[in-house]
């Protein structure tokens, strides 16, 4: 089996020793370069061709944001998922819309960090919980205002996973509460992001955009 190639972007010397130990245990990764800043993780992706690309978002010099546009335009396939200690809205699109495939927190559990990682090799998105109960809280005030319409094609089962998505819960907590597998949770969550629109990169700029949280010019 193919490991996934990865490049560790952060500027703090001590994160990405962190991110090393953690991924170095796992036998499906392969770390194959570390840059701390934007300029260098231009030329690395240039040089080694990774999978991923874990990018911190803000650096000195030039952003994560900037270098994950600038990295999409010279590299489609690489796929780059946001690390930050910055759980804001607003970087979240910014970065979606620079082409980033997801979105983690630095206080993330090194179990969400791994499994993102392995979501975005496969050309999928990642939600990190608080982010999609962000989405999933603002599209329910949205139906609730008559300003979305409400999902029809949703099952009993799956409302009471959106309830629990909107507060920010993690899919063990979920599978816990409910008493069903992770797995099921999983397939849950992806059944209910997609039926929203908000499964995808593509839809989910075009959601931000709606909302006025990026700019289109």
């Amino acid at each position: 089996m193919s490991k996934i190639r990865l490049l560790l972007v952060d500027d703090h010397q001590v994160v990405r020793a962190g991110l090393r130990m953690l991924f170095q245990a796992e036998k499906d990764m392969e770390i194959v370069g570390e840059v701390g800043s934007g300029e260098e993780a231009l030329k690395a992706v240039q040089d080694l061709k990774p999978a991923v690309v874990l990018m911190d978002v803000v650096m000195s010099g030039m952003s994560g944001i900037e270098a994950t546009r600038r990295i999409k335009e010279a590299s489609p396939d690489t796929a780059v998922l946001a690390l930050t200690m910055h759980e804001d809205e607003q970087y979240f699109f910014e970065m979606l819309q620079a082409g980033a495939s997801g979105y983690v927190p630095k206080r993330a559990a090194p179990d969400d960090l791994v499994s993102a990682i392995r979501v975005v090799s496969q050309g999928n998105v990642f939600l990190y919980p608080t982010l999609a109960g962000l989405l999933v809280n603002d599209y329910l005030q949205r139906v609730e205002s008559g300003h979305a319409p409400a999902d029809k094609e949703l099952t009993p089962r799956e409302q009471e996973v959106l309830t629990y998505i909107a507060e920010g819960y993690t899919n063990r907590e979920i599978a816990e509460a409910l008493v069903i597998s992770v797995k099921t949770v999983d397939r849950h969550r992806e059944n209910i992001m997609r039926k929203l629109n908000l499964h995808s990169r593509v839809e989910l700029v075009k959601y931000a955009i709606e909302k006025g949280l990026i700019s289109v010019g």
